[in-house]
């Protein structure tokens, strides 16, 4: 069956350059990022990582917000006057450019915006989103170039060891995209053929597990694996439901396979240097999730194309730092 190419090929290209507009800034960090000096101590050594879903416990009550205790973190992001945050600019309904406004919105932008009015009292004119791609997202909090990073990015104990995560605030699950002709059921059925999943992701890894005998391929954005599916380069996609659902929606000559062949619990990629900054973006997180606006984004992003939810994913506490 002959594919046509839609707007999300010519977009790759676009969103290398476009600016946000709107109510908060958004930038690109460049593929090779330079260090930022920082004065705050070296994270302590890491300890074994028993659960990676618990995250550090909230400690007292949530401040005020544009009241934040002196010294945290959050009062140097208080007094900067902008929250610097890591997301994707090209995954249609968590992190995407608007094509009429030039905003990126999504899920995950809601989760950010989240932060900020806790922070701020108000969103408005008070984030910046700098769009980065899977292999940035870990470099970029290492050196302190964003404050926290909302990008689809799955809690594992290894990657405890380079960062810190909240609590966790979405389950995903990996599946695979195929031709809308394709006769596959699963990914089994893939044996030999070119199977693109994002540069350092979870479902790269994911996939060479699953299914030894697919040749992977990579792309740094997910709009990069869609380019090479619809240009006949890549036979098929796999990641993250949420991703994949976005990927459909722009191309009806793609389906997703049924098969979810693992979970992939989403995360607030933080710094392991600001363990207080982490507790404070715990208790914003707990807080939305029990006064429905995490479930009001849910209804508007992902519903549609992921049926509905009974609740909000549970917080899980109890690491301390260092571990």
């Amino acid at each position: 069956m002959k594919k046509l190419l839609t707007p999300a090929v010519i977009s790759l290209a676009l969103l290398l350059t476009a600016c946000g507009s709107g109510d908060y800034a958004a930038t690109e960090i460049p593929q090779k990022p330079q260090p930022s000096e920082s004065s705050a101590p070296p994270p302590a050594p890491q300890r074994d990582c028993v659960d990676p879903l618990q995250s550090y416990t909230p400690e007292g009550t949530m401040p005020p917000p544009g009241a934040m205790p002196p010294g945290t973190y959050m009062a140097k992001i208080k007094a900067r006057g902008r929250l610097i945050a890591g997301v994707s600019a090209d995954s249609l309904n968590l992190g995407s450019r608007n094509p009429v406004t030039g905003v990126i919105e999504g899920f995950d932008i809601d989760m950010i915006k989240a932060v900020a009015r806790a922070i701020f009292g108000t969103d408005k004119g008070t984030v910046e989103l700098r769009v980065i791609s899977s292999p940035q997202r870990i470099p970029v909090l290492q050196k302190e170039q964003v404050d926290i990073v909302a990008r689809n990015m799955t809690i594992n104990c290894n990657r405890w060891k380079d960062i810190a995560f909240s609590a966790e605030y979405y389950r995903s699950g990996q599946k695979t995209l195929v031709p809308l002709d394709s006769t596959a059921k699963s990914l089994d059925d893939l044996d030999g053929k070119t199977i693109c999943a994002p540069a350092g992701s979870t479902s790269l890894d994911n996939l060479k597990d699953k299914n030894p005998q697919a040749i992977p391929v990579t792309a740094d954005t997910d709009t990069g694996c869609l380019a090479l599916f619809q240009s006949g380069k890549a036979y098929g996609i796999t990641g993250d439901d949420t991703v994949l659902a976005g990927d459909v929606a722009q191309d009806p000559y793609a389906r997703v396979l049924p098969e979810r062949f693992s979970d992939e619990p989403y995360g607030l990629g933080m710094s392991l240097k600001h363990p207080e900054f982490v507790r404070f973006v715990n208790q914003v997180l707990a807080q939305i999730k029990a006064d429905g606006t995490w479930m009001a984004s849910y209804t508007k992003w992902l519903q549609p194309a992921l049926g509905k939810l009974a609740s909000p994913p549970p917080s899980l506490y109890g690491r301390t730092p260092g571990t």
